[in-house]
């Protein structure tokens, strides 16, 4: 019951951030709007490659599916929840290209609904793979800044 209402929930909160059309709105430079698309391409990008990278496992419930495996490399290398970290990304770019209150206070609630569903998969992750508080100590929830920073140490530069 959990499961589907932050499923509910999300959806909810994307249709009405991507549909939203506010009657106050402030405007921004073509350089940050031109940036924000990028932006939102780049995290529909990164929800694609995590969508792949789950082949058959991929479901929207934040609970594994009987037949799944953990998956640990590829984008998941790099972030446990990759759908999410690009969702989040597009949402934010979105809102902020809104130009308005409204839809910043959407991708807030987004953001949030995300980090609590993202919670609730991982217990249930915990309980079906023993590998993964393992795999949870070495690689960040959402964005990819400490594995990068790794990266980069080992290029001996």
């Amino acid at each position: 019951m959990i499961a589907w209402a932050l499923v509910v929930g999300q959806f909810v909160l994307i249709g009405l951030l991507a549909f939203w059309h506010p009657r106050h709105r402030w405007s921004i430079p073509d350089a940050l709007d031109a940036t924000l698309k990028v932006t939102a391409v780049v995290g529909l990008a990164w929800m694609a490659v995590g969508a792949l990278s789950l082949g058959r496992s991929l479901t929207a419930l934040p609970l594994p599916l009987e037949h799944a495996t953990l998956r640990v490399r590829g984008a998941y290398r790099l972030s446990r929840h990759p759908i999410y970290t690009g969702l989040i990304t597009a949402g934010w770019s979105w809102a902020f290209r809104g130009e308005a209150v409204g839809p910043l206070l959407l991708a807030g609630a987004l953001t949030a609904l995300l980090a609590v569903k993202a919670r609730f998969e991982e217990e249930a992750l915990r309980m079906k793979f023993p590998e993964y508080a393992r795999y949870s100590a070495r690689t960040p929830r959402f964005w990819p800044v400490g594995p990068l920073k790794r990266l980069g140490q080992g290029t001996g530069a």
